[in-house]
C-alpha cells in the first residue's frame, strides 16, 4: 500500500519538531530553551512548554526576564489540569510581583486553579473551603476587576457545594433513626446557612424526625413533643406554603393531631 506523500511530510516536521524539543531541554543556550519555550507555548503545547520553562524559571531567577517565565509557567500548568502545582505557581508569582500588570490575573487564576480542586460535595470539603477562602481574597483584593462576576459565580458555586455537603450529614441522623440528633443538627444547619438553597428540605427533614421522635415518645415524654412538632409544621407551612413536600408533612400532622386528642382524651 502507497503511502500519501503528506503523510511523509507529517512524519518528517514531528521528527524534527521532538529533535528541536530535545535539543532544546539539554542545551545550555538560554535563548533557544526560551524561543521554543514562548513557540510551543502560543501554539497551545502546554505540557512541552512548561518542561522548558521549568528550567527558564530556575535560570533567569532574580532576572527582569523571570516574571513572564514564571506567569507563563504557572499558566501552562493550569492548561495542563495540574490545578495544585498552578495553583502554587501563580501564589508565587503574586507575592515576588505584586505590582506587576498580570497581578490581577495571576490572582484570579489563582483562585480559579483551587477552585477546580474541589472534589464532588460527597467527599471531604477542605479543598473547597480553601477555594472560597482563595476566591474572597481576590474578591476583596480587586472588587473593581473584570473578573469579578466569573469570581462571584464560581463562590456561589462551591458554597452550595458546601451548603449541600452539610445538608446531607444532618440528614444522616434521620437515616440512621437517631432523631434528636437530626433535630439539632437540621438547627445547627439552617442557623449556619440562613440563605441556603436547602432550607426547605431542611425544615421539613426537621419536622419529619419531630414528628417520629413524638410518636414514637414515651408518655411523660410524648405531649410536649406532639406539641412541638406541631409547632415545626406550622413554621413549615408559613415558610413553604408550596412545597413538593406539604402533602406528605400534611398526612403526617394528622398523625401527631390524632395522638395529641388520643392523649388528651387518656
Amino acid at each position: 500500500m502507497k503511502v500519501p506523500n503528506y503523510l511523509y511530510t507529517t512524519i518528517l516536521i514531528l521528527i524534527i519538531g521532538c529533535s528541536d524539543y530535545q535539543k532544546a531541554l539539554k542545551n545550555e543556550d538560554l535563548a533557544v530553551k526560551n524561543n521554543l519555550a514562548n513557540e510551543l507555548y502560543e501554539q497551545g503545547k502546554f505540557r512541552k512548554a512548561a518542561q522548558l520553562f521549568t528550567q527558564l524559571k530556575e535560570l533567569y531567577r532574580g532576572k527582569p526576564q523571570a516574571e513572564r517565565i514564571v506567569f507563563f509557567y504557572a499558566n501552562s500548568l493550569l492548561e495542563t489540569k495540574n490545578y495544585i502545582l498552578a495553583a502554587y505557581e501563580f501564589e508565587t508569582f503574586v507575592k515576588a510581583y505584586p505590582k506587576s500588570q498580570k497581578a490581577d490575573e495571576a490572582y484570579f487564576l489563582m483562585a480559579y486553579s483551587h477552585y477546580k480542586t474541589s472534589p464532588n460535595f460527597s467527599l471531604d470539603q477542605t479543598e473547597t473551603y480553601e477555594a472560597l477562602d482563595k476566591i474572597q481574597e481576590f474578591i476583596n483584593r480587586y472588587p473593581d476587576s473584570e473578573r469579578m462576576v466569573e469570581a462571584n459565580a464560581m463562590a456561589q458555586e462551591l458554597r452550595i457545594k458546601t451548603e449541600r455537603k452539610g445538608f446531607e450529614i444532618a440528614k444522616q441522623y434521620n437515616t440512621i433513626k437517631d432523631y434528636k440528633a437530626s433535630i439539632k443538627a437540621l438547627d445547627n444547619f439552617i442557623a449556619d446557612n440562613p440563605g441556603t438553597l436547602y432550607r426547605e428540605g431542611a425544615l421539613f427533614v426537621q419536622f419529619s424526625a419531630a414528628a417520629t421522635l413524638a410518636i414514637n415518645s414515651i408518655e411523660y415524654k410524648k405531649e410536649q413533643r406532639l406539641q412541638d412538632a406541631k409547632a415545626k409544621f406550622e413554621n413549615f407551612k408559613r415558610l413553604y406554603p408550596s412545597s413538593s413536600h406539604m402533602k406528605v408533612a400534611t398526612k403526617m400532622l394528622e398523625d401527631i393531631e390524632k395522638e395529641i386528642r388520643t392523649f388528651a382524651s387518656n
